[in-house]
């Protein structure tokens, strides 16, 4: 048994026509993340998680945001190369808990949805929370959105 921990943080974008993903899921009427992809941090947070569970280095390492394929790319397609990468070395996904860290949105309706895409994708159990930072820093300010994920995979 390995563990992995996968941190991601991204300021939100200006553009206001830019959706929120997270987790897989689009939040309606939230403003976007800043990104060269969706900018989904919760998947970013668990594909790093992950990649490093299985030591299999990180998201910029196999996902780098200089790369024009990945301009706008959904992390749902990220996820799923990570678990193909995890699948060439011989290691599978036992467990992911992710915690979300804003102060907006409020984004306990949308945790079961992502949930339940994460952990189709992922292949086992993805425990979603939130919580807010009580108007402390930059997600205090709400500048921005952080998600962390940790990991624990096997040796198949």
């Amino acid at each position: 048994m390995r563990v992995g921990q996968g941190i991601d943080v991204h300021a939100f974008s200006g553009d206001p026509q830019r959706p929120l993903v997270l987790g897989g899921v689009v939040i309606a009427g939230a403003q976007g993340l800043d990104g060269h992809s969706d900018a989904d941090v919760a998947t970013h947070a668990v594909i790093d998680a992950l990649l490093g569970a299985a030591d299999q280095g990180d998201i910029g390492r196999h996902f780098s945001s200089n790369d024009p394929a990945h301009q706008n790319i959904s992390s749902l397609k990220l996820l799923e190369s990570t678990m193909e990468i995890l699948a060439n070395a011989g290691v599978i996904a036992t467990s992911v808990d992710l915690t979300l860290v804003a102060q907006v949105p409020r984004l306990e309706s949308h945790l079961p949805t992502m949930a339940s895409i994460l952990t189709e994708k992922v292949g086992c159990q993805v425990s979603c929370k939130a919580t807010t930072t009580d108007h402390l820093g930059f997600i205090g300010r709400e500048e921005g959105i952080a998600a962390l994920a940790i990991a624990v995979v096997e040796q198949q």
